[in-house]
C-alpha cells in the first residue's frame, strides 16, 4: 500500500495524540500505549475533538513527524 506521513499537532479531549496529514486531515492514533501497535482513524468531519471515525487500511505505512506520541 502507501504511506501516509503524519505530523504530531497536540492532544484531544480524551488525553489522543491529534497528527495532520499533508492534506490536512487530522488523524488520532486510539491506543497510544508505547509497546502497542498504532491504531489510527480519521476525525469525524476532520474536527480536531471529534469522534475517531475510520481507521486506516492494513499495510498503508505510517511516518510520525518528528515521532509517534505515546503514553
Amino acid at each position: 500500500m502507501g504511506k501516509l506521513a503524519l505530523r504530531y499537532i497536540g492532544i484531544d479531549s480524551w488525553d489522543r495524540p491529534i497528527y495532520k496529514s499533508e492534506k490536512g486531515n487530522l488523524y488520532v492514533d486510539t491506543n497510544p500505549r508505547k509497546d502497542w501497535a498504532p491504531q489510527i482513524c480519521t476525525k469525524f468531519n476532520n474536527q480536531y475533538d471529534g469522534e475517531p471515525d475510520i481507521p486506516i487500511p492494513e499495510g498503508v505505512e505510517v511516518e510520525f513527524i518528528p515521532s509517534r506520541v505515546t503514553w
